[in-house]
């Protein structure tokens, strides 16, 4: 299980939903996890993160005063003690093991239990509170890899890893290596844990990289799958760079979405040659399948 410093704070805003993706990324500049969820009544996204008291505090301050730039929102930000102990049994009680999709199933450490029958088990410290397939775009991008799996890709990228979830799939559906990257040193310490947890290690290689930029993700030829789990605008910016890197014939699942964002970001890849395959909408985000001609 992962040690936390004590103590920890929650910190959280309420923002319409044309902000959220702005401060979701504000708050993953400071917080180890973070979390959204929608108040149907009042119209508005809760943002919420958990990080140590007193740390990472300029990183905070700095991600949301960029945000409340961007966006037009000045919400209030709330800060709660949050015992470490009461923090985990929430995360557990959150976190129950979840079926996706037709082969998926997605535990915590703290589930006991016989795995479920025909399907692969994606076992995720329930401590690290991110990428548990909970969040609906993770589901999508799950889903979306048993029809593309189909195909039998050979060159597979995860492109802002977070967990090694997506990686981790892949590796174990269809048998093949996997590059697993992330800008962030804690997602890529987390993401090789977890590759080592589900005996998967041989075959997810987590870097830590800053994108298209870096020869970790570009070396070595073009892809045959590309995860992109990240957000809306970053999508449509790296586009071009997609694009270029994709093998003839190969697929991009692309998520992150807000359901209201979905055909904005498909239209810059569509500027690209990419064709759309699928959308899949799924609890207010969209999952998109993109594929580099035939």
């Amino acid at each position: 299980m992962a040690n936390h410093p004590i103590p920890l704070e929650t910190v959280s805003v309420d923002v319409p939903e044309d902000a959220l993706e702005a401060f979701e990324a504000a708050f993953l500049t400071a917080c180890q996890t973070v979390g959204f969820f929608l108040d149907e009544a009042a119209g508005l996204w809760r943002v919420e993160g958990v990080k140590p008291i007193g740390v990472n505090e300029p990183d905070l301050a700095g991600g949301l005063a960029l945000a409340s730039a961007v966006t037009g929102a000045t919400p209030v930000l709330r800060r709660e003690a949050t015992e470490a102990g009461g923090w985990l049994a929430r995360t557990y009680e959150a976190f129950p093991e979840r079926l996706v999709g037709r082969r998926f199933a997605v535990r915590g450490t703290h589930v006991d239990g016989p795995k479920a029958p025909n399907r692969i088990t994606l076992t995720l410290d329930a401590g690290l509170a991110f990428g548990s397939g909970e969040h609906k775009s993770t589901r999508g991008c799950l889903v979306a890899l048993e029809e593309v799996a189909r195909r039998r890709p050979r060159r597979i990228l995860d492109l802002g890893t977070g967990s090694g979830i997506l990686a981790m799939a892949a590796a174990r559906l269809l048998k093949r290596p996997v590059v697993a990257s992330d800008i962030d040193p804690w997602s890529v310490r987390v993401a090789r844990e977890n590759a080592a947890l589900n005996r998967v290690e041989h075959l997810v290689r987590a870097v830590l990289a800053d994108g298209w930029r870096d020869p970790a993700v570009r070396g070595g030829g073009r892809y045959d799958l590309v995860f992109a789990n990240i957000l809306a605008r970053p999508l449509c910016l790296m586009a071009k760079d997609l694009a270029a890197h994709l093998a003839p014939g190969g697929t991009a699942i692309l998520a992150g979405l807000l359901a209201g964002q979905a055909r904005w970001v498909l239209s810059a890849h569509r500027r690209q040659g990419l064709r759309l395959v699928r959308m899949l909408p799924l609890g207010g985000w969209t999952t998109i399948v993109v594929r580099k001609g035939r």
